[in-house]
């Protein structure tokens, strides 16, 4: 079991410093780390972690986790100019309709930060629901925007919100 953690967090550093777009290149970077594993026991230790696959700037994939807030957002933005080191690339808007927030991202983001938000099993978060580039969350009857803008700052760049 000790081997399995190990590996495991080999596997999420590597995830977060790399633009690593197949099993065989994650398998070959795990290889230089003197861990050799087969194609089955990358696939359960991937979904383990919940890696998924997003699109960057370049139009290639690559892994992410999506309850990782430290995904270097260089490996997003290849090539992309005029954001802040900080900001959430994936990240468009905010607004509100009554007790509903609406955020908007870019094409395949939505359903990572539906999933940050879910996990953070906020009080005020009654659920989300995610489509491809937009994330509805139903926020409990009474909470100030002032309040949910504080909570949404965990995941959304502040100096958008604020």
């Amino acid at each position: 079991m000790k081997n399995k953690r190990n590996r495991l967090q080999v596997i999420i550093e590597l995830v977060k410093k790399n633009c690593i777009g197949s099993q065989n290149e994650l398998a070959e970077l795990l290889k230089q780390h003197g861990i050799e594993v087969t194609q089955a026991t990358l696939s359960r230790d991937l979904k383990t972690l919940k890696v998924t696959k997003v699109a960057n700037d370049a139009g290639e994939y690559m892994y992410i986790i999506p309850d990782s807030n430290e995904l270097q957002d260089s490996m997003l933005m290849k090539g992309q100019k005029g954001l802040t080191g900080g900001a959430q690339i994936g990240f468009v808007s905010l607004d509100y309709a009554g007790n509903i927030a609406v955020i908007k991202t870019r094409n395949g983001y939505a359903t990572g930060l539906a999933y940050d938000i879910d996990m953070s099993h906020a009080h005020m978060v009654l659920g989300t629901i995610a489509g491809a580039d937009t994330v509805f969350v139903l926020l409990r009857e009474g909470i100030s925007r002032k309040e949910s803008n504080e909570f949404f700052a965990r995941f959304l760049p502040a100096d958008i919100i604020g």
